[in-house]
């Protein structure tokens, strides 16, 4: 009864060259948490495992495939409790670079183009802002410590005119602690 069913439904979408969507559906009822997608070219052993915690979303994007492979995913569901048995596995080909080309429209890629180099420039527009402020920041504490320095100069001038001014003898009547009053 406490037994995690496998996912359903199982397909794959947006094939191309280099890419492809796995979605699949879980069974009504099951506490599922996350799941873990396994890619697998056929007829190789090595496997690429992704595994996605505290999502409910139930596609994942397969990425830097191989044009003209064939590829086996399972996807299984994982919740609190452990992981379910693979789904039943699903077979897909990808497509030559030419195929995926040519199957696409002008209006299609141009829109895609730019989605990607937004995403990329609002990336890259973060990570400058945060080492933009985190120079500002080291810039202001590196002035705030020269103030600090700055403000203690001019006591350290008066410290050595104390000093000379200590050293004085009575023939020299500019003070200091030897300095006698008639």
């Amino acid at each position: 009864a406490d037994s995690l069913s496998p996912p359903v439904n199982v397909t794959i979408t947006a094939v191309k060259a280099n890419s492809a969507v796995v979605t699949w559906d879980i069974p009504e009822g099951d506490p599922v948490i996350g799941f873990a997608i396994t890619q697998q070219k056929k007829d190789v052993r090595m496997l690429r495992f992704i595994q996605e915690v505290n999502t409910t979303t139930r596609s994942c994007a397969l990425w830097d495939l191989e044009e003209e492979t064939d590829y086996i995913v399972h996807v299984q569901s994982i919740s609190m409790s452990g992981t379910s048995p693979a789904s039943e596995p699903l077979r897909f080909r990808t497509p030559k670079e030419a195929e995926t080309q040519a199957s696409k429209s002008k209006d299609e890629v141009t829109m895609e183009e730019v989605g990607q180099t937004n995403q990329l420039r609002a990336g890259e527009l973060i990570i400058i802002v945060v080492v933009l402020i985190m120079w500002a920041g080291v810039i202001a504490l590196f002035c705030r410590q020269y103030d600090i320095i700055k403000d203690n100069e001019p006591n350290n001038n008066k410290d050595k005119a104390k000093n000379s001014s200590e050293c004085s003898t009575p023939e020299h009547p500019t003070g200091g602690l030897l300095r006698s009053k008639v």
